[in-house]
């Protein structure tokens, strides 16, 4: 990495994709790479990474599915997303960092506006309103059929899973979503098969961020 890569403002990296798809797994990965390369590199994640954003997390994502219904769970993910980026991701970036987040803006966008069919012009309305046009220099969006990932789902140990009890349909629309976003945003948006090898997706990953942010 020349020493152009670690002056001024930093980058921001997101990663993307439905329950299962194995972000949170790859987000570590890639935070090692950075470090390895010798990059100041903040992980992250969403909802929460933020102290308010943390207390946020545990609203939307615990209980019974039908606890809050779309507008209720947008608004209160762009609350703790207001806080995220105003508190955690804007001064690690103006500090020259590079910011790995598991989950940003998409995911209300995937989740909300097609898995709960609130629709994007509804999402981005509140988006507009809370972030403007803040956006990430890089998304990864880990693709992976709907069942697979409910399968990789089955047994986890935590209460977190409000999402993972949602029907088929709307992991099928939530997947739809993700590639939607990723056609409507080709300069920022890379899809991966995250069927594959942990090792293979990494690889991939590394490869794309080596030709789209350290040319």
């Amino acid at each position: 990495m020349t020493s152009g890569i670690l002056s001024g403002r930093g980058k921001f990296i997101t990663l993307e994709g439905g329950d299962g798809s194995g972000k949170s797994t790859q987000s570590r990965l890639l935070q090692a790479f950075l470090k390895e390369k010798g990059a100041d590199c903040l992980l992250t994640r969403e909802p929460g990474g933020a102290p308010g954003a943390d207390e946020i997390r545990e609203l939307i994502l615990t209980g019974e599915p039908e606890r809050w219904d779309a507008v209720g769970e947008t608004l209160l993910f762009y609350a703790a997303r207001r806080n995220h980026l105003r508190l955690t991701i804007e001064p690690a970036l103006a500090a020259g960092r590079f910011v790995i987040s598991d989950r940003f803006a998409d995911s209300t966008m995937a989740y909300q506006g097609y898995g709960n069919q609130l629709g994007v012009a509804a999402v981005q309305k509140i988006h507009d309103f809370a972030i403007g046009d803040f956006a990430p220099d890089l998304t990864f969006i880990l693709d992976l059929p709907a069942e697979e990932g409910l399968r990789r789902t089955e047994g986890r140990l935590h209460n977190e899973d409000r999402f993972e009890k949602m029907d088929l349909s709307f992991h099928e629309r939530l997947r739809e979503g993700f590639l939607s976003i990723a056609r409507e945003n080709p300069a920022r948006c890379f899809v991966l098969d995250a069927s594959r090898p942990v090792g293979d997706i990494q690889a991939e990953m590394r490869e794309q961020l080596d030709q789209r942010l350290f040319r």
